[in-house]
């Protein structure tokens, strides 16, 4: 059940990022072009997507998941320099090419040298953070 959840959840991402244009880089990059001719239209996929992400975060805090983790209790924070690494990198990464993870997948099903070029880059930060994160914390 959980699986077959996972991928319905995902299938129905994928189509709203098809539907709403976001898995062209060119309308990433617009939209982080505050300076220039900058395109709002992000705002109107990410606006939503955060809204109900808090309020599913705030009814289901401290509670156990329908899908296998728990929303960590009010105060319980895991954030260390690794996070803020992560973040920063993938956030650079985002600006200059104009895909995350999820775009990048879906593009797949009709790949170009520029979709297979950013999976291989996304890829090759995936192995990097296991290989750093088996590595004891100091």
């Amino acid at each position: 059940m959980k699986l077959a959840a996972t991928f319905v959840c995902g299938f129905v991402f994928a189509l709203g990022l098809g539907v709403s244009g976001m898995l062209d880089p060119r309308k990433i990059i617009g939209f982080l072009d505050v300076a220039g001719h900058w395109d709002p239209a992000l705002l109107f996929v990410m606006g939503p997507a955060v809204g109900l992400t808090l309020a599913a975060w705030a009814f289901r805090r401290g509670r156990s998941s329908l899908w296998g983790c728990d929303v960590p209790a009010r105060g319980q924070q895991d954030l260390d320099a690794r996070l803020y690494l992560g973040a920063a990198l993938f956030g650079i990464g985002w600006g200059l090419t104009g895909v995350c993870p999820g775009p990048a997948v879906a593009n797949l099903a009709a790949p170009s040298a520029f979709t297979l070029t950013a999976m291989g880059a996304m890829t090759v930060g995936i192995a990097l953070s296991f290989l750093l994160r088996a590595r004891p914390r100091s």
